[in-house]
């Protein structure tokens, strides 16, 4: 019996040793992770306790016992990144975006994080060398360290990561020379053959671009250098990455002649050269017949005329040639293809009549020639859309009445998916789409090269929004609607900006954890908009309208709810085992009264009376009798002290012994 039950409550410590496993951390990763919140002067409200796997830490995911990300975007943390973190060994995804009280250098170990695949830091105020251990991330894909502080140079160490997709450094303050690997031990970014993005605008990145950074073995399709201080020429070996579709060069030193070899770029769509020091003539792109958008403005070329090979680009979108000292007339050709928006030529010296003609693109917006010495306009007829822009030419100094095309205006949009007949919320709350008040997650979406200019036309906000909406709604984020708004174009870097609006589902806020989903789906690219946007990034604004005790709440609701479960589940295992017992004993007893041949034996009775023996008969006295022949002496086979023994035959005929006690024995 008792092997039995020992071996039943075996079976239950088992069953419980097990659920605790699938619910605690490793004890090991719950160490370190209490070591990095030690190092922040801010940090997740229900971060408390020794268990983050088992009671759900927020922004933290755990394979069986083990940690495999951190996303805590958008958080309102404060304070350093512990070097602690190195630690986590199964690590594959840390995200701390837009985080902006998170500083400090990263640690110099950071390379450990042998599995880490995401390290996305967006929007937050690390600063110091970017850690030359970070090229030992031999699985990373995306790193995204961009929109901080980060100082010093770029790692030639991160050549070595070849499975790198994304590398976003911009909108920090690195600086030198672009490093190449030199053929024998020192890497370079020359051997990131699978990359697709270079993002490094907005730096101090300075002196000539390598040949040898570019080849034909190179996937790349977004190379963004724009806002440095690169000098030189623009290497020919640009021209061998087939793959290109973004080019931004701008705001930088470039010098010489802009290579003709640009031409072999047949994939390109965007291609931004302006304000550099290229001198010489626009060479003939005709073979860019994909491309929407060419930015040479502010540049030293030669005096000519508008090339005339530019209105043979059909998928032209935007033409910027301001500051290129064009002169002559305005060919009426060159508004013809179909979907031209933006026309920018101020700065130059045409001059002549401003003739749109009958063949213009029906899609076209806005046309700034500013500071020209056109003498006459002819208006386009029945197009009322079009905003054109004359002040400071000769046609508007003549007139007496000042038109409107004599004034300079901003090009931007009021457009908003928010309808204005929704009733005002209370303050600090926004009405959605469908006029509920909410505390929205904001942000501001920045389009790096975007493949169209017409701010006007809503067909292409529409379907952004549309997009972002069915996007949320297709993988269950805790998303009810979406607004975008306040469309404008940055007139320094001519990236397109849009507010956008993330309304929470089921409620007026978002928690801890919908916060973090939502912006990871921003910050780690999960979410792609329309390929006319281009490469995008989001900037998050901080989101204070959740409480910090409903993080708390929902986390220890949760752990009440486990804990009741586990306390129902012991009760009913304890009962089960209980009742198990209870029957075992009663089995074990019948058992025993079985082969017990005294068990009948009542003992509340005299204790002269002979006791009953359990499955024995009973003989009279007078049975005995004639068994043994009235006790004769024939059947007389001995004696002893207390009495003679007779030999006695059964009426079945089974012959048997019979003591009969004397007189006076104690037997």
């Amino acid at each position: 019996m008792s092997s039995r039950i020992g071996a039943f409550m075996l079976l239950m410590l088992l069953f419980f040793q097990t659920c605790s496993v699938s619910a605690l951390t490793n004890s090991f990763d719950a160490s370190v992770l209490q070591a990095v919140k030690a190092e922040w002067t801010k940090a997740p409200e229900n971060w408390e306790g020794a268990d983050p796997c088992g009671t759900s830490w927020v922004g933290i995911t755990c394979s069986n016992d083990r940690v495999v990300s951190i996303a805590l975007g958008n958080l309102d943390l404060e304070g350093k990144l512990s070097g602690d973190i190195s630690a986590l060994s199964e690590l594959q995804i840390l995200d701390l975006s837009y985080n902006t009280q998170l500083s400090g250098p990263l640690p110099s170990n950071i390379g450990n994080l042998k599995k880490l695949r995401n390290l996305i830091l967006v929007g937050c105020s690390f600063s110091g060398q970017i850690p030359e251990s970070i090229g030992s991330l031999e699985e990373l894909i995306y790193l995204s360290l961009n929109l901080n502080k980060f100082s010093g140079t770029i790692p030639a160490s991160i050549g070595r990561l070849s499975k790198l997709y994304w590398f976003d450094i911009a909108d920090n303050q690195i600086e030198g020379n672009i490093p190449v690997s030199n053929g024998t031990s020192s890497p370079g970014l020359d051997m990131l053959l699978e990359t697709k993005h270079f993002h490094f605008g907005k730096n101090k990145l300075s002196g000539e671009i390598p040949d040898k950074l570019f080849s034909s073995n190179m996937t790349l399709i977004h190379v963004l250098f724009d806002g440095n201080r690169f000098t030189g020429k623009i290497p020919d070996t640009l021209s061998l990455v087939k793959t290109l579709t973004v080019l931004r060069l701008d705001r930088n030193g470039f010098s010489g002649d802009i290579p003709s070899s640009l031409n072999n770029l047949t994939n390109l769509n965007e291609l931004y050269l302006a304000n550099n020091r290229f001198t010489g003539s626009l060479p003939n792109l005709t073979s860019l017949t994909g491309l929407y958008t060419i930015d040479v403005s502010n540049n030293t070329l030669d005096s000519s005329p508008i090339p005339s090979w530019i209105s043979s680009l059909s998928s032209l979108a935007t033409i910027r040639m301001e500051g290129i000292q064009l002169v002559g007339p305005i060919p009426t050709v060159l508004f013809s293809p179909s979907q031209l928006q933006t026309v920018i030529l101020k700065r130059n010296r045409i001059n002549e009549t401003l003739d749109f003609g009958t063949s213009y693109s029906n899609q076209l917006e806005f046309v700034d020639l500013q500071y020209n010495e056109i003498t006459a306009y002819k208006p386009p007829t029945n197009n009322k859309r079009i905003q054109v822009i004359l002040a400071d030419n000769l046609v508007c100094q003549e007139l007496g009445n000042t038109p409107s095309y004599c004034s300079a205006i901003q090009h931007n949009s009021s457009y908003s998916t928010i309808p204005t007949s929704c009733t005002p919320c209370d303050q600090g709350m926004e009405a959605s789409p469908l006029c509920r008040c909410a505390y929205p997650f904001t942000g501001t979406l920045f389009f790096r090269s975007p493949s169209f200019s017409g701010l006007f036309n809503s067909t292409n906000f529409e379907t952004l929004q549309r997009g972002i909406a069915e996007f949320f709604k297709k993988f269950g984020y805790p998303v009810d609607t979406v607004a975008v708004r306040n469309i404008r174009e940055n007139p320094n870097d001519r990236q397109l900006l849009i507010d956008l609006l993330v309304f929470p589902f089921g409620g007026e806020v978002f928690n801890m954890t919908g916060m973090s989903h939502v912006n990871f789906a921003f910050s780690n690219q999960t979410y792609k908009p329309p390929s006319v946007y281009g490469p995008y990034i989001f900037r998050a604004n901080p989101y204070t309208h959740f409480s910090d005790g409903q993080g708390s709440k929902s986390s220890n609701l949760t752990i009440i709810i486990g804990a009741s479960v586990g306390v129902a589940v012991l009760l009913l295992l304890l009962t089960i085992a209980g009742i198990y017992a209870l029957r075992q004993k009663k089995r074990a007893q019948r058992a025993t009264n079985q082969n017990n041949p005294f068990s009948k034996w009542n003992t509340s009775k005299s204790s002269i009376d002979a006791p009953q023996l359990m499955g024995a008969k009973a003989y009279t006295f007078e049975e005995l009798k004639k068994c043994t022949d009235n006790f004769s002496e024939t059947n007389d086979v001995g004696g002893g002290g207390y009495g003679k023994v007779y030999r006695g035959i059964l009426p079945s005929g089974q012959l048997i012994a019979i003591k009969r006690a004397q007189q006076g024995s104690l037997q």
